[in-house]
């Protein structure tokens, strides 16, 4: 079927549907008359009147008849006034008056239907209960257009609240139309058959609706049976619709689809169901909660028998019994693809036929459910004293684990007992005066929301408790008393007020529904309970069970799992990836820049681009460079040879990401950069032949289009790198491989055109020619940055702004961006609607508050910091509401909530622009600048509406007072336009927060020296560089520090002299011990400090810092306690002239302790030496063609600095992730490159044996370690040859193994 035909076809469908939903529903024309004016008076009945002229009868809109309007004897919240239509309507509308000229009105009510005048249903809007506001006075009138119509014979108005100076009076109007419906009763043991007389037309569409009403929790609905054991069923299970397709064969090919809609649909009310099949989409609503869903397999009517049952499933050759469990309850309007299928019944049409009894008429229940509101309703009803026999049996339904069901006191004081609820089982306790008797258990799990008989009888000395009539589900226990019953029942819980001696229990009260409570297997008339001449009870609902499901629709996002009491509903957030009330918020960072920016070095994070959107977190590799990159790796990253084909047989790879396309477009959208480098290595294997003709090889990207450029080229031209720059290997071609040449070459280069990337599939057609080889590889996802990170604006004044698009959020809204200000108030952002509205603003200098409105009237959150607020750096702000409650956090502090209430409006509904830096309302706009700006994981664009806008600037300087605290161990916080940069010029570290240490390992008189007097020429004849050493000036003070790893003694760690004969040595002496001398005066012998601690040349990281101030002398090691000391030889260093790592070359007049150590030298790692502003090991390393070193010996950079020591985990690695120049040559691809049949196969087994060897490596290491560190432990200095000979080892095992984890870590 070609598009335009399926899309016609589509069209008609869709036409069709509508149609016969017009059909279905036959009022949808002006359906607003006035139903209560013309009723007889007999349609009028209250629950009292205060007198016959305050009777229901004159509670007719604007009338004025008797007192002018119905008032009830006593006002209280059991009132009600009720409406009876004469038969089902459809009313769309209700208004309300008080009582004419008096000081009786009700300023909130409740709305009530029913069919039958019994088992009451309350009108529920926006998915909770809602209670209409009603009048401020007596004779204005409130009207009410109702959101969904409801359609029944009865109506009940219920007041809550009234004027507090008069009484309740009521005048009432409702408005709607005459409701034609057809239906049909099922017993349970019927059902309705609809056969075709000819094959349907055509399969392109199928649409059943129908409207149900269950007596029991549990019956087919429809079912369609086909050949093969295909069938589509339609079954109420528990109170719950499941859908269930099963197509085809289930032995050859099954494929089954089974969906779950609804809940609590045996209230024995009205609910609708619709199925729309086009294809292989199917549409199935319950009321109205719609699935969306494709069957899986070949869905075609076609394989159906044309045969239709409602209410049950006849057996095949026996349609007079039935083999599932039957409806039982009515069926209202079925319609079959337009078809009136209860009208055919009704007319006897042959295409019907019946099984068992059906009839045309519904008939109405008779139970009275009663409802327990909170935990202090009870409902109190009298026994016959002195029994000796006690039977009580009643069913429950809630979702509450825990509450009383039932408190009796035994005659005479000889105790009580207690049946209650505990963690969802049913538990008896028995009890006489401070003595419990007997505690049995039955059941478990009745906390459900299903109805569950409970049944308990007492006689003589036997207890017994059975749950829904099953055995396993008894419990039963003897006791040492003669029971005999007492006086009164307590069902539910207990009165709160007065000495009720009858009923006293610590229990907390029962919250849910009972129905058929018989005490003495005699049943209770809750009527008359209800009319106060049987009993007594407090804050019931009697007439209509009022459990709703709060997870139905379910409010946890992001796969969150709902659960639920009776008052509210919680979200288990565990394992989504998400936080808070209802899973909304991501707990991980959106960007590799936003974990950079947290301090974060490099390794694996999991990301979530979209924030609070659908799309779920994936986990990705950040290298955090002066540039922070994500690499997203697919599943064939080797390099794979191809052969024998052509265009007839194409090889087609296809590659899959670590995250879905969704997940890359969001990740690649929020970047700045992305690129994804494609080699093509060839032998006789060309790319496009021919200048704009058929390509031979192509890939398709994300867009899924056929791409013809290669990497290094552009979009729109049909070229490799080399075509663009004009050095291909043959002029005439715009690639290297079209030179079609008998001999290897390549064209690589990296594809950096956002909207095609990344790469997700590589055809190539041209290997087929003898001698035709190609192979290809093509490396990981590479995206740079985060455009929406440092997006910002600066608003100069009060009265400027940016106004962008409503702001949708109406169940679930979180706002959060970055802010610095100097202003002492300002509104941030501000969003409103007719009532509702959302705004979130500096409120002081100290205080950001987030209010809003969602119809339950202003609502506020407010965060107060100890600290200022408008101090001019970044502060972050995250606001979020939900239907649960609202939350605000302002940078760390403590997070602020507010919980929602349990039944009020819940949809946040916007209308106007939202409003960012300033307000529609005219209160105070924002001065400052703010950054970021996310809503519901969004980013808006503050730039460029900010480029258009007055009084609004893009960007946002001054990035380092906020973030300056990031760049570490000297490193100086530089500012740029996006951020900010961190200059580690004058730091003995690197990377990007000058956190990475630079180590080298020295070898048997290894030198390094760094020569200050050169250093003075470069700085004086510089304008770039600024000293702190001068020829010509003294030194008062040095800072310096490093840290060393070494197993020999003695060692000169550190050697600064002067032209004065004047030095500074620190050396490890023979004991291992550290010793600092100062030798500050000529004349005078050095000042000599000793650290005695334990020998610190046992191999282990040790740090050190030496900070002298004129003549006193600080000494800090391995983060310990400073120790002090005091000079006497001096406080000037003068004419510093070098410094010296390891063996001193030159002739030096220094101290025979100083010339010893110097003999030696220093044998092993030396990391992150600082000398004030000097870094000389870094100069040795990066600069040593620039700096003034000069480097003598074995001096190799190490990262022997970081694999070990107290401050490991702190490192910064950076793993080598692509090789950006591609490779040129034109020899032989890797020899070991996979061939295209054992790609897959041979990338398996190459790492699996390599994981194996790196654990080998690994476990080899740690061994020696142990034995290097005891042996160093026994044997201390005695055997130093062989400690340096092992930690050498050790050392290069550590080089090699982080070499390795550059090269294999992706």
């Amino acid at each position: 079927m070609d598009s335009v035909t399926e899309i016609f076809l589509m069209l008609l469908f869709l036409l069709s549907v509508r149609n016969w939903h017009t059909t279905v529903a036959g009022n949808k024309h002006n359906c607003d008359d006035q139903l209560v004016s013309a009723l007889p008076q007999s349609s009028f009945s209250s629950s009292s009147e205060l007198s016959s002229s305050h009777s229901p009868e004159f509670a007719r809109l604007n009338r004025r008849e008797g007192a002018g309007g119905w008032s009830p004897l006593v006002s209280n919240k059991y009132q009600w006034l009720q409406i009876d239509l004469g038969e089902r309507t459809e009313i769309t509308a209700v208004a309300t008056q008080g009582g004419y000229g008096s000081s009786d009105w009700v300023t909130s009510y409740l709305l009530m239907f029913s069919d039958g005048g019994q088992n009451w249903k309350q009108y529920r809007q926006e998915e909770s209960t809602w209670a209409f506001s009603g009048n401020t006075n007596a004779d204005s009138v409130v009207y009410y257009k109702l959101q969904h119509s409801i359609k029944a014979r009865f109506l009940r108005f219920v007041p809550l609240d009234w004027n507090p100076n008069g009484r309740i009076g009521m005048r009432i109007e409702a408005y709607g139309c005459t409701y034609r419906s057809e239906v049909v009763g099922f017993d349970g043991k019927s059902c309705l058959i609809y056969t075709f007389h000819q094959k349907p037309v055509s399969s392109l569409k199928d649409v059943i609706s129908l409207k149900f009403k269950a007596m029991q929790s549990d019956g087919i609905v429809l079912h369609r049976k086909g050949q093969n054991g295909d069938h589509i069923t339609l079954e109420l299970i528990k109170g719950k619709l499941s859908l269930l397709i099963n197509l085809g064969d289930s032995k050859t090919h099954p494929s089954n689809a089974q969906i779950t809609l609804g809940s609590l649909l045996d209230d024995q009310h009205w609910h609708s169901i619709l199925i729309e099949h086009f294809n292989n989409q199917i549409n199935f609503t319950v009321d109205k909660h719609t699935h969306h869903f494709h069957a899986k397999g070949e869905f075609n009517y076609f394989d159906l028998d044309y045969e239709l049952s409602f209410g049950g499933t006849p057996v095949p050759g026996n349609p007079g019994t039935l083999s599932h469990k039957n409806f039982h309850g009515c069926f209202e309007n079925i319609y079959y693809n337009g078809v009136n299928i209860i009208d055919l019944a009704r007319r006897h049409q042959s295409q019907i036929y019946f099984v068992g009894n059906v009839s045309f008429s519904c008939l109405e229940p008779q139970v009275v459910p009663v409802t327990f509101l909170s935990s202090s309703s009870y409902l109190a009803l009298p026994g016959t004293s002195e029994q000796d026999e006690v039977f009580i049996s009643f069913q429950f339904r809630t979702w509450n684990k825990e509450g009383l069901l039932l408190s009796s006191k035994l005659h005479q004081g000889s105790g009580g007992f207690l049946l209650y609820l505990s963690n969802g089982k049913v538990k008896i306790n028995l009890h006489k005066p401070g003595k419990s008797l007997s505690d049995i258990t039955a059941g478990s799990g009745l906390n459900n929301g299903q109805w569950h008989l409970v049944s308990f009888s007492a006689k003589r000395n036997r207890i017994s408790v059975i749950v829904d009539n099953d055995v396993t589900s008894s419990a039963h226990s003897s006791i040492p008393l003669q029971i005999h019953s007492g006086g009164a029942f307590y069902f539910g819980g207990c009165p709160n007020t007065g000495n009720i001696s009858e009923c006293n229990t610590s229990l907390s009260g029962f919250q849910g529904c009972m129905r058929l409570i018989s005490i003495g297997n005699k049943a209770v008339d809750m009527i008359s309970v209800q009319q106060n001449l049987l009993g007594n009870f407090s804050n019931l609902q009697i007439d209509l069970c009022g459990i709703i499901d709060r997870c139905l629709p379910n409010y946890c996002e992001h796969g969150g799992e709902c659960s639920q009491t009776w008052n509210s509903f919680y979200c288990n957030c565990a394992n989504t990836g998400y936080k808070g009330a209802t899973c909304h918020y991501p707990i991980y960072e959106q960007s590799c820049e936003a974990y950079k920016h947290r301090g974060n070095t490099s390794g694996l994070y999991n990301i979530d681009s979209d924030g609070s959107g659908p799309l779920g977190p994936f986990l990705v590799y950040c290298n955090m460079t002066d540039t922070t990159w994500t690499i997203i790796q697919h599943n064939n990253t080797n390099l794979t040879r191809v052969k024998s084909a052509n265009r007839e047989n194409p090889h087609t790879v296809f590659f899959k990401y670590s995250a879905s396309l969704d997940q890359l477009q969001a990740t690649i959208n929020r970047a700045e950069h992305c690129e994804q480098e494609v080699a093509y290595h060839c032998k006789k294997s060309r790319l496009l032949d021919k200048p704009d003709g058929m390509p031979l090889s192509w890939w398709i990207g994300r867009t899924n289009e056929t791409q013809t450029y290669w990497g290094g080229s552009l979009p729109a031209v049909q070229k490799c790198a080399c075509g663009l720059e004009g050095s291909c290997i043959d002029s005439q071609h715009y690639c290297n491989c079209d030179a079609d040449r008998d001999e290897w070459t390549n064209d690589t280069g990296f594809l950096s055109y956002k909207e095609h990337l990344p790469v997700t599939e590589i055809v190539i057609t041209d290997t087929e020619r003898p001698g035709s080889e190609a192979a290809y590889k093509l490396g990981p996802l590479l995206c740079r940055g985060d455009r929406t990170f440092w997006n910002s604006a600066s608003f100069n004044t009060e009265m400027s702004y940016l106004h962008f698009p409503t702001f949708h959020g109406e169940l679930s809204a979180d706002v959060s961006f970055f802010f610095k200000t100097t202003a002492s108030s300002g509104v941030f952002l501000e969003n409103l609607g007719i009532q509702d509205f959302i705004r979130i603003e500096l409120y002081s200098a100290s205080e950001v508050i987030f209010s809003f409105d969602v119809g339950n009237g202003p609502s506020e959150v407010t965060v107060q910091s100890l600290t200022s607020l408008n101090d001019n750096q970044w502060h972050y702000v995250k606001a979020e509401r939900n239907i649960k409650e609202a939350s605000l956090q302002v940078d760390q502090l403590p997070q602020k909530s507010h919980m929602a209430p349990p039944d009020g409006h819940i949809r946040l509904q916007l209308n106007s622009q939202l409003f960012v830096g300033g307000t529609a309302s005219r209160q105070k706009g924002f001065v400052g600048c703010i950054r970021s700006l996310q809503l519901n994981g969004m980013a808006l664009d503050l730039e460029e509406r900010a480029k258009i806008t007055p009084g609004v600037e893009p960007g946002c300087p001054g990035h380092c007072s906020s973030y300056g605290n990031l760049c570490h161990n000297g490193g100086k916080c530089r500012e740029k336009y996006s951020g900010f940069s961190c200059d580690c010029t004058f730091s003995a570290y690197a990377g990007p927060f000058c956190k990475k240490e630079i180590s080298a390992y020295f070898g048997t008189g290894t030198s390094v020296t760094y020569n200050f007097q050169e250093y003075y020429t470069l700085a004086k004849n510089s304008s770039s560089h600024a000293s702190s050493f001068y020829a010509d000036k003294t030194l008062n003070r040095e800072e310096i520090s490093f840290a060393f790893r070494t197993t020999r003694t003695p060692s000169l760690l550190l050697y600064v002299s002067s032209f004065y004969k004047e030095y500074l040595s620190v050396i490890l002496t023979r004991n291992g011990s550290l010793q600092i001398r100062y030798k500050l005066d000529s004349h005078q012998d050095p000042d000599v400090f000793n650290i005695n601690m334990k020998s610190m040349a046992d191999g282990q990281l040790q740090h050190i810092k030496i900070n002298r101030e004129e003549e006193m002398v600080f000494v800090e090691v391995n983060q310990n306690e400073r120790m002090k000391f005091i000079l006497s030889s001096g406080t000037e260093f003068n004419a510093v002239k070098s410094l010296t790592l390891g063996k001193i070359l030159e002739n030096s007049d220094v101290d025979e302790q100083t010339m010893k150590a110097s003999s030696q030298g220093f044998i092993g790692c030396l990391s992150s030496v600082q000398f004030n502003h000097i870094a000389p090991l870094k100069a040795a390393l990066h600069h040593s063609s620039s700096a003034p070193v000069t480097v003598k010996g074995r001096f190799a950079e190490s990262s022997c600095g970081t694999l070990t020591g107290t401050d490991s985990t702190s490192s910064e690695t950076t793993h080598s992730f692509a090789d950006h120049s591609g490779p040129i040559d034109e020899g032989e691809p890797l020899a070991n490159a996979n061939r295209s049949d054992s790609a897959v196969i041979g990338g398996v087994i190459a790492v699996v044996i390599f994981i194996l060897l790196c654990i080998t490596v690994i476990a080899i290491r740690i061994y020696i370690k142990k034995g290097i560190y005891s042996k160093n432990e026994a044997k201390g200095s005695e055997n130093e040859d062989s400690a340096e000979s092992a930690l050498k080892s050790e050392l290069s095992m550590q080089n090699t193994a982080n070499e390795n984890q550059k090269e294999y870590f992706f």
